[in-house]
This record gives structure tokens, sequence and C-alpha cells, in this order.
């Protein structure tokens, strides 16, 4: 069948194809406003989020993984040490050489961010060396994800132009959830139960 599919394309004339990008681009929002409109996403979308300045960093992610009764974490190789100077339990660097099952043994994870976007309340991964690999932030049940506030654009378009399109992206808007087809909520069925955001507002 897909043969006879191939067969008829080569055969069928192939007429250029013009892709429209007349969306709005260039938004902007004062850093108040996108503050307030991230968080109302966020919080629809049932993450926790926190506030802090970049001082209080390391005391901010301890409170929340003490909170969360998290012992054990996972961090990617590139994130600021200095974060989990607070956190009294193990901190395991993660590494290519760690098989994504075993990942499942770690309490949480806790990582940095490229690039979020306000309107949607959606945080974009990019797996540089304070993000990590994806299963690094998809198989933990618990993802501490920092965020500053510099990086948070207004829209869509704006947060796509920051990112390099070459590298391996992953979207996160809340707590991974799915709804059965009786529509009840499921959470942690493709990524970790519980998203906790920590937003420098000066960073």
């Amino acid at each position: 069948m897909l043969g006879r599919v191939r067969n008829a394309l080569a055969l069928a004339p192939t007429p250029p194809v013009t892709v429209e990008r007349a969306y709005r681009t260039g938004r902007a929002l004062p850093a108040a406003e996108r503050l307030d409109l991230f968080v109302d996403r966020l919080v629809d979308y049932r993450a926790e989020v926190h506030t802090c300045v970049t001082a209080d960093t390391a005391a901010t992610v301890a409170r929340v993984l003490r909170e969360r009764g998290a012992r054990t974490v996972g961090v990617p190789a590139g994130l600021d040490p200095a974060w989990l100077a607070g956190f009294d339990g193990t901190v395991h660097t993660d590494s290519p050489d760690v098989p994504a099952p075993q990942l499942d043994a770690l309490d949480g994870v806790v990582t940095a961010s490229a690039v979020s976007c306000a309107e949607t309340g959606t945080i974009f991964l990019d797996g540089s060396a304070a993000q990590g690999r994806r299963a690094l932030s998809l198989v933990p049940d618990l993802h501490v994800c920092v965020v500053d506030l510099s990086t948070v654009e207004a829209g869509v378009p704006e947060a796509l132009a920051r990112l390099v399109p070459t590298r391996p992206t992953t979207l996160i808007s809340g707590p991974s959830a799915t709804s059965d087809i009786e529509l009840e909520r499921v959470e942690g069925v493709h990524g970790p139960r519980t998203l906790d955001v920590i937003i420098r507002t000066d960073a």
C-alpha cells in the first residue's frame, strides 16, 4: 500500500507551497505583567509557583524539596551547585551512562530552563548543560524548575525566537496529565506528577 502511495506522489505534480508567516510577533509586556500572567497560567495548570530573588535560590530550592519530602534528587551536570547548597539530602549528577529506568529511583529533579511563554504558561527546556537530557526531566515524579523572569516572553512567537531550532526542545505546561474517556484527570502518566516552578524575579 505504501508503495502505491509513493508511486502516486512521484507521478503527481508538486506545486510550490508558501508558508504564511503573518502571525503576531514582537509583543512585549512589562515585567510585572509578564510575571502575573505567567503565574496565573501555571497555577491554572496545577503547578506550584514560588518567587524569590537570586540570592535566595538555594534556600527556596531546599524549602521546596523539604516540603515535598524529597531526599534523593537528580541534577544535570551543568546545574549551578550553589542552588543545592541548602539541601541536606543526596544529590546525584546525571550522565548519559545512567539508564533511564534508574532515574525512577529519584525523589525528584532540579533543573534550569531555557525560555518560557507567559501567555500559555509553557516552560521550554533545550537540553543544555543546566537542563539535562529529556529523560531526567520526565522520569522522576517531581520536577523543580528554576525560571528567570528575564527569560519569560509574552507569547509563543517571541519565545520560539529565543530557541536554537536544532536543539532538542521539551515543552512543559504544568504537571503531566491526561483524561480518560470519562474525563477523569490522571496525573503523572507521561511525566512528573508534581511541578514546582521557582521564578527568580531579579534574574
